[in-house]
C-alpha cells in the first residue's frame, strides 16, 4: 500500500514538473505564432518549395529523394508539407509547429537528464533553461530551422532508449551519486538497439547532424557503462553505416556556397582550428551571458594570435582538470566529449558558409546547463546534510528558488530579444546594428526593401554596401547585378508614367 502511494506521489510530482516545463516553453516562445516569414532561407524551404505544395506522387518522391538548400532532410520537408496542407502560406501555423516541437524536446531533455542523474532538481533546471534560454531563439523562431527541431526530437529519443546501464553494479550519475544499474540481457540489448536504430534513422533523415550520435553512444558505453571498447564498437556498426550513408548523401549535395559568409572557406585546417578555440569560448559566454545575439556573426579571423593563445591555454587547463577527474566523475568527461561532438559538424572542418550561429547550440547547451544545474545542486546539498530539519528545508527551498530565478532571468532576456525575429525588417535592421560590415546583411536588408516595393532604397543600400563592406568578387557581382536590374526596373517604370501637360 505504501509503495503504491509513493508511486502515485512520484507520478503527480512528475506531471507537475512536466506541466511547469510546458508553461515555461509557452511563455518563452508562444509569441512567435504572431510572427511572419523571413527572407533568410524561408523562400527556399517554404515560399518557392514546390515539394510542400501538394501530396502528388511526384512530390512525395521528391520529398524522399531531393535535397533542399544543400540538405537532404526528407522528414523535415515532410513536416513542412503537413504545415502547408493545414495552413497554406499562413506563417502562424508553421511557427506553432516549431513551438510544439520545442516543447516536446524540452520534455525529452527532462526525461533524458532524469534518467542520467536521478535528480529531479538537476533534470528540471536543465530542461527549463533549455526551453527558455535566449540562445534557442534562432532555432525556434526561424521557420527554416525546423530541421534542427525535428532532428533533435529523434536524437533525444535515440539517446533515451540507448543511454541506460547495461551491466550489473554501480554506475555514477551526473550528480555524483551512485545508482544500481539494471542487468540487461542480450534480448534487452537487441530490443534497445532496434529502437535506437529506428530513432537514429529518423534523426538522420531530419538533419545530417545526427551522424554524431553513434560516437556519443560509443563513448557512453566505454566511459560510463565500462564496456570493453571492442564490444561497444560492435554495437555501433549498423548505426555507423547508417550515418555514413547519410553523410555521403549530404556531402554530394554541398556543391554551392551561395549566401552566408565565405571569407574563411579558403583557410587551412590549422587556421580553422585556431579560430574554433576562440569561438568555443564565445559559445560558453553566450550561454552564461546571452547579450548581443544576432542572426549572423563576424568573429575575427586575423590578428588574433594572442586571443588564440589565451583561449587554447584555457581549454588545455580545463581538459587537464576533466581528465584528472575522469575516475571520480566519468560523467563529466563524457559530457565534455559529447559537447564537442555535437559541435564538431559546425566547426568548419568540413567547410560551411558560417563560422558561428546561435542554432548550433540547440543541443550542446544541454550539457552546459546540466553541468551548471549539477553544480548548483551540489552547493546546496552541503546545507541539506545539516542535522537540523529546518536548515535542510530552507536549503531545499532556497535551491529551488535559485533555480526558478535563473529560469525567470532567461525568460526575461528571451522576451526582450524575441521580437528581432518578427519579420525581415526587424531581423536585418537589428543585424545592421550588430554587424553592418557584413555584405550578407546589407544584401538581405536590400532584398527586404525591394520585396516591400521600396526599390530605390534597396538600390541605395547596395550601392553603399559596395563602397563600405569590401565584398569579395562573388558578392560584389551579386550586388552589382542586382543594382543594375533594379535600376532598369525603376527606369522602365518611370518611362511608363504618363506625361503631365499644362
Amino acid at each position: 500500500m505504501q509503495s503504491r502511494q509513493l508511486n502515485r506521489a512520484c507520478g503527480r510530482q512528475e506531471w507537475f514538473i512536466q506541466a511547469s516545463l510546458i508553461l515555461v516553453g509557452l511563455l518563452a516562445f508562444w509569441p512567435t505564432v504572431g510572427f511572419d516569414f523571413v527572407n533568410w532561407d524561408d523562400p527556399s524551404y517554404v515560399w518557392n518549395n514546390h515539394l510542400i505544395k501538394s501530396w502528388s506522387p511526384s512530390n512525395l518522391y521528391g520529398v524522399a529523394t531531393e535535397t533542399v538548400t544543400r540538405n537532404y532532410a526528407p522528414l523535415t520537408i515532410g513536416t513542412l508539407l503537413i504545415d502547408h496542407t493545414f495552413w497554406s502560406m499562413n506563417p502562424s501555423g508553421y511557427h506553432a509547429t516549431n513551438v510544439l516541437l520545442h516543447l516536446v524536446n524540452g520534455i525529452l531533455v527532462f526525461v533524458l537528464t532524469r534518467q542520467l542523474t536521478s535528480n529531479p532538481f538537476v533534470s528540471w533546471l536543465t530542461a527549463a533553461l533549455f526551453l527558455a534560454h535566449p540562445v534557442q531563439i534562432e532555432t525556434v523562431a526561424w521557420i527554416s530551422s525546423r530541421k534542427g527541431l525535428v532532428s533533435a526530437m529523434f536524437m533525444l529519443a535515440a539517446l533515451i532508449v540507448r543511454l541506460k546501464p547495461a551491466s550489473s553494479g554501480s554506475v555514477e550519475t551526473l550528480n555524483g551519486a551512485s545508482t544500481n544499474s539494471v542487468v540487461v540481457t542480450s534480448d534487452g540489448d537487441a530490443k534497445q538497439d532496434l529502437w535506437y536504430a529506428v530513432w537514429l534513422g529518423a534523426a538522420l533523415l531530419s538533419k545530417a547532424l545526427a551522424v554524431v550520435i553513434p560516437p556519443i553512444v560509443l563513448l557512453y558505453d566505454v566511459i560510463i557503462v565500462r564496456r570493453k571498447f571492442s564490444d561497444a564498437l560492435v554495437r555501433q556498426v549498423i548505426p555507423g553505416l547508417m550515418s555514413l550513408l547519410l553523410l555521403l548523401k549530404t556531402i554530394a549535395a554541398q556543391h554551392t556556397v551561395l549566401g552566408g559568409l565565405r571569407g574563411h572557406m579558403d583557410m587551412n585546417l590549422l587556421q580553422i582550428t585556431a579560430i574554433d578555440v576562440t569561438i568555443l569560448w564565445r559559445y560558453i559566454g553566450m550561454m552564461i551571458w546571452p547579450a548581443d545575439l544576432c542572426v549572423l556573426y563576424d568573429p575575427p579571423t586575423s590578428g588574433i594570435a594572442g586571443t588564440v593563445a589565451l583561449a587554447a591555454a584555457g581549454w588545455t587547463v580545463l581538459a587537464f582538470a576533466i581528465w584528472r577527474l575522469r575516475r571520480s566523475s566519468p560523467m563529466l568527461l563524457w559530457s565534455a566529449a559529447t559537447f564537442l561532438l555535437l559541435l564538431l559538424p559546425v566547426l568548419n572542418f568540413f567547410p560551411i558558409t558560417t563560422l558561428m550561429n546561435d542554432r548550433y547550440l540547440y543541443l550542446p547547451c544541454i550539457l552546459i546547463f546540466a553541468i551548471a544545474a549539477n553544480g548548483i545542486n551540489r552547493i546546496f546539498s552541503i546545507l541539506t546534510k545539516n542535522e537540523d530539519a529546518l536548515t535542510r528545508s530552507l536549503a531545499v527551498m532556497t535551491r529551488w528558488a535559485f533555480g526558478i530565478a535563473l529560469v525567470l532571468a532567461a525568460l526575461s532576456t528571451t522576451t526582450r530579444h524575441l521580437p528581432v525575429w518578427q519579420n525581415s525588417f526587424t531581423l536585418w535592421n537589428h543585424a545592421m546594428t550588430q554587424v553592418p560590415q557584413l555584405p550578407a546583411v546589407r544584401m538581405q536588408l536590400a532584398l527586404t526593401h525591394y520585396d516591400s516595393g521600396q526599390k530605390r532604397q534597396a538600390v541605395r543600400i547596395l550601392q553603399k554596401a559596395i563602397l563600405e563592406c569590401q565584398p569579395d568578387n562573388r558578392d560584389a557581382k551579386r550586388m552589382s547585378d542586382a543594382t543594375k536590374t533594379w535600376l532598369q526596373e525603376l527606369n522602365e517604370r518611370t518611362a511608363e508614367r504618363p506625361t503631365l501637360r499644362r
